[in-house]
């Protein structure tokens, strides 16, 4: 239906139209005076008068519909500027490019003022304080107030476009959800992690340190009024209220400490706990789930520690304890026939270690070869060829025919990627560290066999995740595989030579982290040819290695009196790392040096390579600088910053780990110092 259109005639319009009749009258005067004939010129005049005031409504009709429109949204928008202004929500007007404010109303003013700024025009609007709650969602805090801003863009009458913010008052809402949030249920699970080792002592002395065990662990449960059931021996499952989480996070999870305090036999052996708790939303299943993956981590970092995983965080506490070798061959038997058939439906198998390679991924990888080819499926090493320090390797494995085109570098590697190629890692589960991060990121299809401590979880899921950190090497590792499937004389003289030269590079020739268990797998090693004579020629110093590590010996540092740290005083390669290594392990001999540190600039890399006599955890105060290992030998590597900065960096790290081994030691000084005041 159209609209109706009223007209309003002002006096100028009547005036016109009357002048324009008398025009009208006079000329059909002036022609019937002519012509004399008044009936036919009056019809033409009468028609040019109707015309003519036609054409001269329709003018009028458009400029009055239009300035009454005009009339209508000027009074509208007048009304609607007076009630932003007046109204109590904040409003802000910017440009739609930035953030910078070029209007605001009162309760914006009123808001946004404070004692040294009464206006914020041309202020920047998100210099307001952000709050990171409400699920990722942008959110302002200002005057103890939580403000959700929703904005809408328009085009000035200068063409150009502004962006109007409006800011809702959420105040209430989000305390409502933190509430909701604190309630939340989180599920944890807890164990005992030296449960085997406790139970080589008398029965007596087990019990009453289990009972002990489960009292704290009762106790602390109930401090939280969470729930803590037993669903097998010394494993536990641990529901409670999230908002507890943040104080037992702040508090360093004391309960690990309380726990340490119960020791059991002659040796005062400290019973040990480790923990998984899930802090991420989900259903109950998924936060059971969740944590159960957070207590694996836990263990596969070597137990004695807590693991809190979070959206997309993994928040790490304790793991201050060197833990015996626990494994067994039943384990290793059951990764052995799994990693089979895994390799037995995949069309090829690639393999790969870390970046700069030593005795023991090389080792690893030759001996997870084996399995491949003895499962007759095609396999391929992924080697770094320029890498000098594996050339020795190489040639040992010359002469056998089945490696003579085995090995691939990371980018040829790429092409014998399929849809079911199986990618097994070995001696890493750092991504960062991988050999080519981009070759895990196109296989679908992992495996990890590794000695290291986990640092970070995978961002793929894994089909196999051995990992052992009370293993010495990544050798001992698959050599107890090929001890449990291999059948005969499968394993070749010359590969049993490169893992048990694997071993005796990560043992420092048994001198370090060794257990029965590594004797074990160098005696299966021996058994299928490896000579201890050949193996040491891999160890020989070439000259110019041999000068390479003096260069870290003329620069040391003794900090605290217990840590040696080296740098070195000319620049660097790739073939410095191993000599550095070299020189770490050499510094430990110096008298006092419980811990040495070598760094290693290459172009604008910084690498660090620690050791440790077994009193000091430098694979903890690495992983502070994003590097990881054991707890006697680990690894890190740095971009971005200097030598000096290295130094100094490493030293705070230092610094905050022995201020916390010496709180740990305090619970102990008092338990001790309170049993001889007893006597």
């Amino acid at each position: 239906m159209k609209p109706q259109h009223s007209y309003k005639f002002s006096l100028a319009d009547m005036l016109f139209c009357s002048i324009f009749a008398v025009v009208v009258i006079v000329t059909q005067a002036l022609l019937t005076a002519l012509f004399g004939k008044a009936l036919p010129t009056g019809f033409f005049l009468l028609a040019i008068y109707a015309a003519g005031m036609f054409i001269f409504l329709y003018l009028r009709r458009r400029p009055s519909e239009t300035l009454s429109k005009d009339n209508s949204l000027s009074k509208v928008a007048s009304v609607l500027s007076d009630a932003v202004i007046q109204m109590d929500i904040p409003v802000v007007i910017c440009p739609a490019n930035a953030d910078r404010i070029i209007w605001h109303n009162k309760a914006a003013e009123y808001l946004f003022a404070d004692a040294k700024q009464e206006t914020h025009f041309g202020q920047l609007f998100f210099h307001v304080p952000e709050s990171n709650e409400g699920g990722g969602e942008r959110r302002l805090t200002c005057k103890n107030q939580i403000f959700q801003p929703s904005s809408v863009t328009a085009e000035g009458k200068d063409g150009k476009l502004y962006r109007i913010t409006i800011l809702h008052d959420i105040t209430l809402q989000a305390a409502a959800e933190a509430a909701m949030r604190g309630k939340e249920c989180a599920v944890g699970y807890v164990m005992v992690d030296n449960l085997d080792e406790l139970l080589n002592y008398e029965q007596e002395d087990y019990r009453n340190a289990s009972g002990k065990t489960e009292q704290l662990l009762r106790s602390w449960a109930g401090s939280a009024g969470g729930v803590l059931k037993e669903y097998q021996q010394d494993r536990y499952i641990f529901l409670f209220e999230k908002s507890h989480l943040q104080s037992f996070m702040e508090s360093g999870f004391s309960i690990l400490d309380d726990i340490r305090d119960i020791r059991i036999g002659e040796s005062s052996i400290s019973v040990t706990v480790s923990m998984g708790i899930c802090a991420v939303g989900g259903s109950l299943a998924e936060k059971e789930k969740n944590a159960q993956i957070a207590l694996d981590t836990a263990l596969q970092r070597g137990g004695d520690q807590v693991v809190v995983r979070g959206d997309g965080t993994l928040d790490i506490y304790g793991g201050r304890t060197k833990l015996p070798q626990k494994r067994t061959k039943v384990r290793a038997r059951v990764i052995a026939n799994e990693l089979i058939s895994r390799i037995s439906i995949s069309s090829n198998v690639l393999i790969m270690a870390h970046k700069y390679a030593d005795f023991d991924a090389f080792g690893a990888s030759v001996g997870l070869a084996r399995i491949a080819l003895f499962c007759g499926v095609p396999v391929n090493i992924v080697t770094d060829p320029d890498d000098t320090n594996l050339d020795r390797c190489r040639e040992w494995l010359a002469d056998e025919s089945e490696y003579s085109s085995m090995f691939v570098s990371p980018q040829e590697a790429l092409d014998f990627v399929r849809s079911d190629t199986l990618l097994i890692i070995t001696d890493v589960n750092n991504p960062s560290q991988f050999e080519s991060p981009v070759l895990a990121e196109h296989c679908k299809n992992i495996v990890i066999i590794d000695h290291h401590r986990k640092t970070i979880d995978f961002d793929h899921p894994l089909l196999i995740t051995y990992i052992e950190p009370s293993a010495a090497a990544a050798s001992e590792l698959v050599a107890e595989m090929l001890e449990q499937i291999l059948p005969g004389e499968m394993l070749l003289a010359h590969e049993a030579d490169l893992m048990l030269a694997g071993i005796l590079l990560d043992t420092n020739h048994f001198k370090k982290n060794t257990g029965t268990r590594t004797f074990s797998a160098a005696l299966y090693l021996r058994s299928r040819g490896a000579d201890v004579s050949g193996v040491q020629e891999f160890f020989k110093t070439e000259l110019d290695e041999f000068q390479r590590e003096l260069k870290f010996h003329s620069n040391v540092e003794i900090y605290k009196g217990i840590a040696a740290i080296a740098c070195a005083d000319t620049e660097c390669t790739v073939k410095d790392k191993v000599p550095a290594a070299k020189a770490a392990d050499r510094l430990l001999t110096v008298e006092g040096v419980k811990a040495s540190f070598a760094i290693v600039p290459i172009g604008d890399e910084i690498h660090i390579s620690a050791r440790s006599l077994g009193t000091i955890n430098v694979q903890l105060i690495l992983e502070e600088l994003k590097g990881g290992g054991h707890f006697d030998s680990a690894g890190a590597r740095m971009e971005g910053v200097s030598v000096s900065e290295t130094v100094q960096l490493l030293k705070e790290a230092l610094d905050r780990y022995l201020k916390s081994a010496d709180a740990e030691k305090e619970p102990l000084q008092r338990s001790i110092q309170a049993n001889r005041s007893s006597i």
